[in-house]
């Protein structure tokens, strides 16, 4: 297999796409805000579940642990009983924070005229669906 163009993202190998594949996800981005907005200070997993409404422990868990795997998320865990883990983001992570809130920006000024083409789109369906 050849080495994929520069924003070959319809290449599987792409660096986009597989990074896109790892931290497009709502918890993902929700995950580096509440870290980035806790730096210098580590949160606990608790402390990470009660910041992100909605979230599932397991679904949490399984972020986390794709995070930390990725190099995004450093963990941390206190020898005490029962054990106290600790995330934070890694140098990685923490050059993640900035794009995420751009696209977090971009999304608060447009997703209400995103929102307003789809009711449209979804209005003339019915309209024409009726004929």
């Amino acid at each position: 297999m050849t080495t994929p163009r520069r924003g070959d993202v319809f290449n599987p190998v792409c660096p986009t796409r597989k990074l896109l594949d790892r931290i497009g996800t709502k918890w993902v981005s929700m995950t580096v805000k509440v870290l980035h907005d806790a730096e210098p200070d580590e949160v606990r997993f608790a402390e990470l579940r009660r910041r992100m409404p909605g979230i599932s422990q397991k679904m949490l868990s399984q972020t986390l642990g794709h995070l930390v795997a990725d190099g995004l998320v450093g963990r941390r865990v206190e020898d005490v009983v029962p054990p106290a883990v600790h995330y934070s983001l890694t140098p990685l992570g923490q050059s993640l924070a900035e794009p995420l809130e751009i696209l977090r920006e971009w999304a608060e000024a447009h997703m209400t005229m995103i929102d307003e083409h789809r009711r449209g789109l979804a209005s003339q369906q019915g309209v024409s669906g009726r004929r």
